[in-house]
């Protein structure tokens, strides 16, 4: 069996007041996340975004096939086009595709189908999955862990915008082939969300909701 050549790896050994400490400091900045509706037009700046997707494409993934595309929209025009595709697709969901029983956990939430953060916000940036790769010469490998990679690396780029200062919002309308062919990736590339991304609007303001107990949610066996 063919086996990766290794290198040494070396983490700082923290003393234990410190291992706790950035614990904490990085939980009290991840609680600040919240799923922002309203933003700012005001351009982010490109190192921000590539440092974020930098920490992305670090995500562990399986068999280290790293499962991914991230596509980075911020030209007004094809947003726009994305905003109308998805539009769409959510006036579908929300008169026909969803039961009373989902319309009903969304309704305090007050979301509709009208998605104007998808314009609003100065950078989309969409997530593709790819259940198989394609070489150069047109040969297909098979992926592995799809979903669970790509929910990884998405889940580093929140906390790396997040940590930047920049609200977020996931959007999953569904289907969400339209975004094949508006930002022309092809179609062994399955699109996983759009993950909008900006400074929050002067005055926005998000749904006053809270976590579960950290007790209902975690079970520590010692």
């Amino acid at each position: 069996m063919t086996r990766y050549p290794t290198i040494p790896f070396a983490l700082e050994r923290l003393p234990r007041t410190a291992m706790i400490e950035r614990a904490r400091e990085f939980r009290d900045v991840i609680l600040r996340r919240r799923t922002v509706r309203d933003f700012d037009p005001d351009p982010v700046p490109d190192a921000v975004i590539e440092a974020a997707l930098s920490a992305a494409l670090s995500a562990p993934s399986g068999a280290n096939r790293q499962p991914w595309h991230f596509v980075v929209v911020k030209d007004p025009a094809v947003r726009a086009e994305i905003r109308a595709a998805a539009e769409a697709e959510e006036r579908e969901f929300y008169a026909r595709r969803a039961s009373p029983e989902w319309l009903a956990a969304l309704a305090p939430l007050g979301t509709d189908e009208n998605k104007p953060f998808l314009t609003d916000a100065p950078c989309l940036i969409v997530v593709f999955l790819e259940k198989f790769s394609v070489a150069a010469d047109g040969r297909k490998s098979k992926n592995y862990y799809t979903s669970e990679s790509v929910g990884i690396a998405t889940g580093f780029l929140l906390a790396a915008l997040n940590a930047a200062g920049l609200a977020t919002l996931t959007h999953t309308p569904s289907p969400m082939a339209f975004l094949n062919r508006i930002l022309n990736r092809p179609r062994h590339e399955k699109p996983y969300l759009i993950l909008v991304a900006g400074r929050p609007a002067p005055g926005a303001r998000v749904p006053d909701i809270a976590k579960r107990p950290f007790e209902e949610s975690v079970t520590i066996v010692d």
